[in-house]
């Protein structure tokens, strides 16, 4: 359709013909964004509605680990990490709470907590599995076992058949 544009310095119209069909408050400010509600389509509409707060207090009922996973992604104060919060919320509908929970804490423990990790934990069933026995230095020998004095790496005498 062709539609004709009004604007002022604080308004802007479109209009269908004679008929005006949406007004907006005009932005100051380069890079301003303000945006009406109504005229968003209503995936936009949901996706703004489960806004910070709201993934915090679904990740607070499913667990502590999806709780701080959430929460680690919503520290950064970028959009994309809503969604990744949205996203990793989500993933309950499929895959139930508890396992969504176990998820996160394997997550956490390995020090990815972002939402690939956790979905393919859980697509792969490793949620499933027992968690790995930490390791300490003392599962590991005292000397390594191939280790030579540094004078004999260039021995030319242990080349030499005997």
């Amino acid at each position: 359709q062709t539609l004709w544009l009004r604007s002022t310095d604080t308004l802007v119209a479109i209009y269908h013909g004679h008929q005006q069909v949406a007004a907006h408050r005009r932005a100051r400010r380069p890079g301003e964004r303000l945006t009406v509600r109504d005229h968003l389509p209503p995936e936009a509409v949901r996706f703004l509605s489960r806004d910070r707060q709201w993934c915090l207090e679904q990740a607070g009922r499913i667990g502590k680990a999806t709780q701080a996973l959430v929460a680690w992604l919503l520290n950064d104060k970028v959009l994309e990490r809503l969604r990744a919060a949205q996203g990793v919320l989500r993933l309950a509908e499929q895959y139930g709470n508890a396992r969504l929970e176990a998820a996160c804490e394997r997550a956490l423990a390995h020090a990815s907590p972002y939402y690939r990790t956790v979905k393919t934990i859980l697509a792969g069933n490793h949620d499933l599995r027992p968690p790995a026995p930490d390791y300490s230095p003392q599962s590991y020998a005292a000397t390594a076992r191939f280790v030579r004095p540094a004078h004999r790496l260039f021995d030319d005498t242990s080349l030499t058949p005997q």
